[in-house]
């Protein structure tokens, strides 16, 4: 009997989703930003490359290891949940592209609010056929970001 490796499919974030990303953002150098189910890592690579200090969260070990050789910031491997309740920092900014059939979304999202920098910004990229009372919700295609924007 032949064994068959699973193999974990990406759904890469689309360039209109990510230019969308970086316009409601707006300047972030400077800034701590969090980047959840990190996957080839292009988003928090973006950001660095706009002067975030970025902290990448990938499970897969495959996924983490390909971020590092590219990135400049840390990369945690593990679930996302676990890291969230370990970070040693407040992000100002954090990303989560959790794949679509995720089922800890309400408890990504009180996770998130509670770590995340007064003043900070949560942006959450799902299924359009999901909604889980964001402040603002931007729908590009079949894609939702919901966005949270924490009290100062």
């Amino acid at each position: 009997m032949k064994k068959t490796r699973r193999i974990q499919k990406l759904r890469p974030t689309s360039s209109l989703v990510k230019n969308a990303i970086f316009n409601i953002l707006g300047d972030i150098e400077g800034l701590h930003f969090l980047d959840l189910f990190a996957g080839t890592g292009q988003i928090g690579l973006e950001a660095e490359r706009r002067g975030a200090e970025v902290v990448f969260v990938e499970k897969n070990p495959r996924f983490a290891e390909e971020i590092k050789k590219r990135a400049r910031g840390k990369v945690r491997r593990g679930d996302a949940l676990r890291v969230l309740k370990k970070l040693d920092f407040r992000p100002d900014i954090v990303f989560a592209d959790p794949p679509y059939a995720y089922g800890r979304y309400k408890e990504l999202i009180e996770s998130v609010l509670e770590i995340l920098e007064p003043g900070g910004v949560f942006i959450l990229e799902h299924d359009k056929r999901k909604s889980f009372g964001a402040q603002e919700e931007r729908v590009y295609g079949d894609t939702v970001l919901s966005i949270w924007r924490k009290e100062e």
